[in-house]
């Protein structure tokens, strides 16, 4: 026995021996130098930016800066990588062409460096007092690009696509001048301020980097101008671009509702976080739509008939409110994870359901004090998103809220073929019925007294006239909610956003005065959600949505589409034996809660199938329901201050 274990014992030495000598196979190639970390100290000089903007057939933006040289020996340059607001290092690099960088008039060659692919190493000549760059921004040309910048009557200026900026300091330390040429004749909306307009070329005042960097800018042929603000405070304006002329025209009381929410918003935080405001709102179908928050400024664009067709786009007037609140919420008060010295320094994402997820909740809440949308259309939107998380989403099973705080990194915000197991971004709007939970529960215990409005006050509406940054942390915002109303909120908020939970607790609607239902009639803010998105949802009657070409869009887990085998990408092409119809699908839907099963053919690429539905539920839309003598809690939440 002696003499095995001896043996086991060498075998064992031999082997670590063996271990701790180089394999034959491949070596790790080493890493390149570390590029300079940010310091906060000043940078010696000032860039310049120059942007020409005029050439909208080929949608081309080409650049010049100037950078000064900083001392002897090489540089590193940098090109933003992290988006602010759109939490991933997902900054458009791959549109960037033709870099040149010269010196004394002599080009002076660049290396990319082979890991941190968006910086750019240079060696200035002796001498050289400044750096001469050069360089196309190429945007998308067609919408399966990427995002469309720009048309023949508007375009989106964002800063941090069109320049380089030196690594080492952090972007405040770091000033700027920047100019841009427009077309002929356009209007323009930014937060920068204009020092001149000469020879065609608008030159912007200095501002530090990352002010320039989160001060976009909207202009467009057909161009209005509005002013929002009547308090006589710090301008508030909407800055409106068009794809025709007639779509600027607003009636005097949809101005008046937009005025409304900056009134509403003043009233809610009690202070302001900015000199001046800039809504940058397109109306286009042809640029793409988008909504992304800056501290002075945001980028809203929604549909070319928003104004003109009003009655019908209750599900776009959300889209402002939104941004709005993001002034206070996400841009001055900032998750301590999120904040970085540049745009290059990783961002973390963990306390989005704060960031995103309380603007989504005073999003709707303001929509609905301003007017912009009705308290019916509120509620109906607040039912179709209970329905999401009591229904609509079964990876709940598996995945908590905190962890999607990681998808915009993970996933990039591209298209899913399984959302609701997968899960997606459900910090947003799952973080809406935390924020109404607790809403609810504060004024239920308080009597009424207090409410979450104290909260936003306190917490996001301090420091009046600081335009910068405040961070916080997970325990500041316990400790806040603590000083609006003692709670064991550490708990409170673990339980619903990091802890796995199948079932998401509908206790704000219910503490609320309502319960979540569903009809056989959709509501009218669920139809004007399907036709602007141009679809048919029914998810909640047998688990699928289709678009206007009868493409498979989504399929909900486990849902009578689910176990008949239906994907993402299949094409209806008949329900029972005829040409498939949405209101024909709706029909047999209908028909099969007291007949037989739903028969479909569907396309799936080159392959035919007949697919058979044994549901019989019928079709099944949200609705809320009042719970009878219950105090109606959300109609107070929804009530103009």
């Amino acid at each position: 026995m002696k003499s095995l274990l001896f043996a086991f014992a060498a075998a064992a030495a031999f082997g670590g021996c063996a271990l701790a000598q180089p394999s034959p196979g491949p070596q790790p190639a080493p890493l390149p130098p570390q590029i300079a970390p940010p310091r906060d100290v000043a940078y010696p000089g000032m860039l310049t930016v120059a942007v020409d903007a005029t050439d909208l057939d080929q949608r081309i933006f080409r650049v010049h800066e100037t950078i000064p040289v900083t001392g002897p020996g090489p540089m590193t340059l940098l090109y933003p990588e992290w988006v602010p607001g759109g939490h991933t290092p997902r900054n458009p690099l791959y549109g960037v062409g033709g870099l040149t960088i010269r010196a004394g008039g002599q080009v002076t060659p660049w290396t990319r460096d082979p890991v941190e692919v968006f910086a750019f190493h240079v060696t200035p000549p002796a001498g050289a007092a400044s750096l001469d760059v050069d360089f196309e921004f190429l945007t998308p040309t067609a919408m399966d690009q990427g995002r469309v910048m720009m048309t023949p009557e508007m375009l989106s200026a964002e800063w941090i696509d069109l320049a380089l900026y030196p690594a080492g300091y952090f972007m405040r330390r770091i000033p700027v001048t920047a100019s841009i040429r427009l077309p002929e004749g356009w209007g323009y909306g930014t937060a920068l301020e204009t020092a001149n307009a000469e020879g065609g070329v608008l030159h912007f005042k200095p501002v530090p980097l990352d002010v320039l960097f989160d001060s976009p800018m909207a202009a467009g042929r057909y161009f209005k101008q509005i002013d929002l603000d009547t308090s006589g405070k710090s301008p508030v304006r909407l800055d409106v671009v068009a794809d025709r002329p007639e779509l600027l025209e607003a009636k005097p009381d949809q101005i008046e509702k937009h005025r409304e929410l900056v009134r509403q918003a003043d009233k809610l935080y009690g202070s302001r976080h900015y000199n001046h405001y800039d809504f940058l709102f397109s109306l286009s179908d042809r640029l793409g739509g988008i909504g992304l928050e800056h501290h002075r400024s945001s980028e809203d664009g929604t549909r070319p008939d928003y104004f003109t067709d009003w009655a019908k786009n209750a599900p776009a007037r959300n889209l402002l409110p939104h941004e709005y609140t993001h002034s206070w919420n996400g841009k001055f008060r900032r998750p301590f994870d999120l904040w970085t010295p540049n745009l290059n320094v990783p961002m973390q994402d963990s306390l989005l359901w704060v960031y995103e997820g309380q603007t989504q909740y005073w999003g709707y809440v303001l929509g609905a004090r301003s007017g912009l949308v009705t308290k019916q259309e509120t509620l109906d939107a607040l039912a179709m998103t209970a329905a999401t998380y009591s229904t609509g989403r079964p990876g709940r099973s598996w995945r908590s809220v905190e962890d999607t705080t990681n998808d915009p990194i993970i996933a990039n915000r591209r298209a899913q073929a399984w959302t609701s197991w997968q899960r997606s971004e459900d910090y947003y709007s799952e973080g809406q019925l935390v924020w109404l939970d607790a809403d609810t529960l504060i004024r239920e215990r308080t009597g009424g007294k207090k409410s979450l409005d104290v909260f936003a006050r306190g917490f996001f509406g301090i420091e009046d006239g600081n335009f910068s940054e405040v961070t916080f942390t997970f325990d500041d915002v316990v400790a806040g909610l603590n000083a609006v109303m003692p709670y064991d909120w550490a708990k409170f908020l673990d339980e619903r956003i990091n802890q796995v939970a199948p079932k998401f607790p509908l206790d704000g609607l219910t503490r609320g005065g309502y319960r979540l239902a569903y009809t056989d009639t959709p509501s009218d803010y669920w139809k004007q959600n399907e036709a602007n998105r141009k679809m048919v949802d029914l998810t909640y009657s047998i688990g699928l949505a289709l678009n206007r070409e009868a493409t498979i869009t989504s399929v909900l887990w486990d849902s009578p589409a689910f176990k008949a085998g239906l994907t993402v990408g299949g094409k209806v092409i008949a329900v029972n034996g005829v040409a498939y119809d949405g209101d024909l699908l709706k029909e047999a839907i209908t028909a099969a809660k007291t007949g037989p099963a739903i028969s479909l053919i569907v396309r799936d690429g080159d392959h035919f199938r007949v697919v058979t539905l044994d549901d019989h539920g019928g079709l099944r839309y949200p609705r809320l329901e009042r719970l009878e003598g219950t105090p109606d809690r959300l109609s107070e939440i929804y009530t103009p201050k």
